[in-house]
């Protein structure tokens, strides 16, 4: 059985950020959960995330700043941006996807997370697939 991909999920509004984690789990993935981006980053500091699901208006450290630092420590660590303040995202920011809140299906957000998740791995599974079949391929 190959291990749960960890999804890191931070919003400060403790509604959306159930729903998020109830969704996520229910699909198989763990979900470390927390209502601040300074936890979030501690956190994220101790290890084993496969990817960040935050919000991005937020008190303290907001999830374009939660974002940076993770980017920081980790390039490459996929990140998704949700906001209810579409404008805002005209800023610059690391996050590889920005959603609109209210504006996508949960079946969106899924995929788009399913789809980060497989090409963080993509190219090292991709050759070594590919590099099975070639070496068996000399021996015999």
């Amino acid at each position: 059985m190959k291990p749960k991909k960890t999804i890191l999920c931070v919003d400060d509004n403790e509604q959306a950020l159930s729903i998020h984690k109830i969704m996520l789990e229910t699909r198989g993935y763990r979900v470390l959960a927390f209502n601040s981006g300074e936890q979030a980053l501690e956190a994220f500091r101790r290890g084993g995330v496969d990817l960040v699901l935050t919000d991005l208006i937020m008190p303290g450290v907001d999830g374009s700043r939660l974002i940076e630092e993770i980017k920081r420590i980790s390039p490459q660590t996929p990140a998704v941006l949700i906001s209810g303040r579409v404008k805002i995202y005209e800023r610059e920011t690391l996050a590889d996807v920005f959603l609109p809140k209210g504006m996508y299906e949960p079946a969106e957000l899924l995929g788009r997370i399913r789809l980060l998740l497989v090409r963080k791995r993509g190219p090292k599974r991709h050759a070594e697939l590919h590099a099975c079949p070639v070496e068996h391929a000399t021996v015999a």
